[in-house]
């Protein structure tokens, strides 16, 4: 079994820079629980997580769909072992949410074990009270 490793540091960040309203706070949440989802390749959080029309970009250019993201990650060609997220600034507009960060990771793409060290901004929508991840594009951040 994966040991999950998520950063507690990461976590007191979210409270820290989201004191000031509760959607952010439960947005913040929300995030939390994609990045352990996507390091347990939890399939079914996964989906209960991102929106049917999910457009996920990657750093190298790659941009997937909902099934396609799912499918890399409970496959294993996609493998989060660690992430640690700083930086994090939320806004939170009607039912959009905009979340920027700079995400660190441990990872093994296609069984290679590497790092990365990404700036990312998420796009979330509320549907019928939940926070689902309508966009996520990452760049690389430079030395």
């Amino acid at each position: 079994m994966k040991k999950i490793v998520f950063i507690a540091l990461s976590w007191l960040s979210f409270y820290s820079v989201n004191a000031q309203s509760k959607e952010a706070q439960s947005l913040a949440s929300a995030l939390q629980q994609f990045h352990q989802a996507m390091i347990s390749a939890d399939p079914i959080l996964l989906n209960q997580l991102t929106a049917d029309s999910l457009s996920y970009g990657h750093s190298g250019g790659n941009v997937e769909n909902k099934a396609s993201f799912v499918d890399h990650l409970v496959s294993g060609q996609s493998d989060f072992v660690t992430m640690d997220v700083t930086d994090l600034t939320i806004t939170v507009v009607d039912h959009v949410g905009i979340i920027r960060c700079s995400l660190f990771a441990n990872i093994n793409d296609k069984g290679k074990p590497s790092t990365v060290k990404l700036k990312v901004m998420y796009v979330w929508v509320k549907e019928k009270k939940e926070w689902k991840l309508l966009a996520r594009q990452a760049v690389k951040i430079l030395p």
